[in-house]
C-alpha cells in the first residue's frame, strides 16, 4: 500500500489505469472519494499493491491409467474485490455534489428530465462533463410497473399518498390533478402512448414540425415505439377495417412504447414497457453523472442574468447548495412554474396558460363469436387534425390488454373502451400561482390554480362526444355506456405554464427552452409547450427536451 498526491486533472479511473489496480478495488480503499470520473487533484489517494498475477501449475504427465491429478484451492483465481450499494441506484451523498461544479443540473427524472439527461450524455461522451441530476421522491421501482411479475402489487404500491400526491383535492378548479415524486417520475406508471402531433397543432409553437423530425426519429429510436404489437390480431384489424369502411379512412394503430425485440448477441431485454429509467441506465454508462433522491431544490440561485446553480433540502431540512453552468428544471406543468416563481425569475407569462386535454371515456361489448383466432388486443386512434380537434383511440378487451401473471377467464362479451382527448384553448387566465399564506414543510409556497372550459373548449367537447358515439356504433358495440367527462387534470397532461415562444410578454422560454432573460437556465418537461393537439403529449415532450439538450451542448460557455 502506498500514498500519494493526485496531480493537476487526475480522476480514481485514471490512477486504476496507471497503476494498473482494479477501479472497483481502489475505490474501496479511497471511500472519501464519492465517484471514480471526480477531479481529485491535490488529493491524497491510497494505492493497493498490484496483485500478483494467477499462475496455473503445469499439468504432469500421466504415467498410467490409475494416476489421477486433483486440483486444490490454490489452483483458482481469488474473488475479486467488489463495491457494493446499500440501494439499486447509485447515489452521491449531496455532501460531495456541493464541491463540484456541474456543466449541467437536472431538476426532475420524469420524461422530460430523463431525456435532457440521455441527450447531454450521448454528445457529451469521454468530454469530462459533469451532470447532477435531482430527485425531489425516492428509489420506488427500478421499473415501469409493468414489466415486474408483481405489477398488480406495484401499481397499487405506486398509488401511495406518500409519493403520488393528488394535488388536485385542494384545487378545485382542476380536482383530477395528481403529482407522482419518485426516481422516474410518472413514466413508471404511463401507458406508454407514444402519437406525434399533427403538424397543424404547431400553431402556437416558435417552432414547427419539421424543426422536430429529427427528434421525433431519436426518441422513437431510443424508446423503441412500434405498432408491431397488434400484429395478427383479428380483433384489432376488424375493428380497423369496420372503421375505414364507415369514412374513418385515418383510422390508424396507435403507437406505443413497447420494446417487442427479442434477445440477441447475449443480451437480456427486461424492459418492455419503457420508462424514464432507461434513459437514465444509458446516461449513467456514458458520463460522469451524479444522482440524489428525496433531494428537493427549493430555489434556483442566479446572478445578473444568469443561472448559477440551486438551493436543495432534504427531509431532515439540511441545506445545501449546488453550483453549474446550466441549470435544467424537469419537475412538472406544476412544480416548474412554482420553481421559477419562488426563485424571483422574472416573466409575467410564468404559471400562466394552464391547459390540459379535455378528457372522456366510454365503453360498449362486443361479442367473442364474432371473431376469429388469434383474437389478440385493439389499440387504434383516430389522430386529431384541423377538422377533427381532438384524438379517439379504440383499446381492449378488458382485462386483457396487459400482460400479467393474472389467469384471466375467457369471456363471451369484450368490453372495449374509447377514450378522447380534445384541445384545450391557451388562455392567460388559465393558471398557477403562489399562496404565500400556506407554505410546505420546506417552506416553499403551495400552488393554487385557477381553470375553466372556455365556450370554444365546451364545443370541442361536445363534438368529441358525439364522434365516440359514432365510432361506438361503427365498430358494432353494444350495452353501450354513454361518454363520462373526467376532471382536468385527470390525464396526467397538463401543460403551458412555462410556455415556449418569442414574446417574454406572452412566453417564458425561447424555442430551445432557455427562460427568457435568464442565460443557463432552461425548463425541459409539459410545461414548455404552448399549444397541445389531441395527441398523448410525452413523445413531443421528450423530442423537445432533446433539442435543447443539442443546444445546451452547442452553445459557447459564457
Amino acid at each position: 500500500m502506498k500514498i500519494l498526491t493526485a496531480n493537476k486533472g487526475t480522476t480514481l479511473r485514471k490512477l486504476a489505469h496507471q497503476h494498473n489496480v482494479d477501479l472497483n478495488q481502489l475505490r474501496v480503499h479511497n471511500p472519501q472519494i464519492a465517484h471514480p470520473d471526480e477531479n481529485i487533484t491535490g488529493r491524497k489517494v491510497k494505492i493497493p499493491s498490484s496483485p500478483k498475477p494467477v499462475t496455473f501449475k503445469k499439468s504432469r504427465q500421466i504415467e498410467n491409467d490409475d494416476e489421477q491429478i486433483v486440483p486444490t484451492y490454490e489452483d483458482c483465481p481469488p474473488d475479486p474485490v467488489v463495491d457494493y450499494l446499500d440501494q439499486w441506484f447509485p447515489l452521491t451523498p449531496l455532501e460531495e455534489m456541493e464541491k463540484i461544479e456541474y456543466d449541467a443540473i437536472i431538476v426532475g427524472t420524469g420524461a422530460g428530465g430523463g431525456a435532457a439527461l440521455w441527450r447531454l450524455c450521448e454528445q457529451w461522451r469521454e468530454r469530462g462533463k459533469r451532470i447532477a441530476v435531482l430527485e425531489k421522491g425516492g428509489l420506488l421501482t427500478p421499473t415501469h410497473v409493468a414489466n415486474l411479475p408483481t405489477a398488480s402489487a406495484a401499481r397499487k404500491f405506486l398509488q401511495n399518498p406518500a409519493f403520488n400526491i393528488r394535488s388536485g383535492e385542494q384545487w378545485p378548479e382542476f380536482p383530477g390533478a395528481k403529482q407522482l415524486y419518485g426516481l422516474g417520475g410518472q413514466t413508471l406508471l404511463w401507458g406508454a402512448v407514444s402519437p406525434r402531433y399533427h403538424p397543424s397543432d404547431f400553431k402556437e409553437w416558435p417552432i414547427t414540425y419539421d424543426d422536430l423530425v429529427t427528434y421525433y426519429n431519436i426518441a422513437e429510436e431510443v424508446m423503441k415505439v412500434t405498432t408491431e404489437f397488434v400484429k395478427d390480431s383479428n380483433l384489432h384489424h376488424t375493428f380497423l377495417q369496420r372503421l375505414r369502411d364507415s369514412g374513418y379512412h385515418d383510422a390508424t394503430t396507435l403507437p406505443r412504447a413497447f420494446d417487442l425485440n427479442v434477445s440477441y448477441y447475449g443480451k437480456i431485454r427486461s424492459n418492455v414497457l419503457f420508462s424514464s429509467l432507461e434513459f437514465i441506465a444509458w446516461a449513467l454508462n456514458w458520463n460522469g453523472v451524479d444522482f440524489a433522491v428525496n433531494a428537493n431544490v427549493v430555489k434556483i440561485l442566479h446572478e445578473n442574468g444568469k443561472a448559477t446553480g440551486v438551493n436543495v433540502m432534504t427531509p431532515d431540512k439540511k441545506c445545501y447548495t449546488l453550483h453549474g453552468k446550466n441549470v435544467i428544471v424537469s419537475g412538472s406543468t406544476f412544480e416548474s412554474p412554482r420553481l421559477l416563481l419562488h426563485s424571483g425569475i422574472p416573466g409575467e407569462a410564468i404559471g400562466r396558460y394552464l391547459i390540459s386535454h379535455s378528457f372522456t371515456h366510454a365503453s360498449g361489448f362486443a361479442s367473442r363469436e364474432e371473431f376469429e383466432e388469434v383474437l389478440g388486443i385493439t389499440n387504434i386512434q383516430l389522430p386529431s387534425t384541423n377538422i377533427r380537434p381532438y384524438q379517439l383511440s379504440v383499446q381492449g378487451p378488458f382485462p386483457y390488454e396487459f400482460y400479467s401473471y393474472q389467469t384471466k377467464p375467457l369471456m363471451e362479451e369484450l368490453e372495449i373502451g374509447l377514450w378522447g382527448f380534445g384541445t384545450v384553448e391557451p388562455r392567460p387566465e388559465n393558471r398557477v400561482i403562489l399562496n404565500q399564506t400556506d407554505l410546505d414543510s420546506y417552506g416553499v409556497p403551495k400552488l393554487n390554480v385557477h381553470f375553466s372550459y372556455s365556450e370554444q373548449d365546451l364545443v370541442i367537447i361536445q363534438q368529441m362526444v358525439d364522434d365516440m358515439i359514432q365510432v361506438m356504433d361503427s365498430i358494432q358495440l353494444d350495452n353501450i355506456t354513454l361518454p363520462c367527462l373526467h376532471p382536468p387534470g385527470f390525464d396526467y397532461h397538463a401543460a403551458g405554464t412555462c410556455r415556449m415562444g418569442n414574446d417574454p410578454a406572452t412566453s417564458v422560454t425561447n424555442e430551445f427552452g432557455q427562460v427568457h432573460g435568464v442565460s443557463g437556465l432552461f425548463v425541459a418537461d409539459n410545461s414548455v409547450q404552448p399549444f397541445m393537439g389531441g395527441a398523448n403529449p410525452t413523445l413531443t415532450t421528450i423530442a423537445v427536451a432533446m433539442r435543447t439538450a443539442d443546444y445546451i451542448v452547442g452553445k459557447k460557455e459564457e
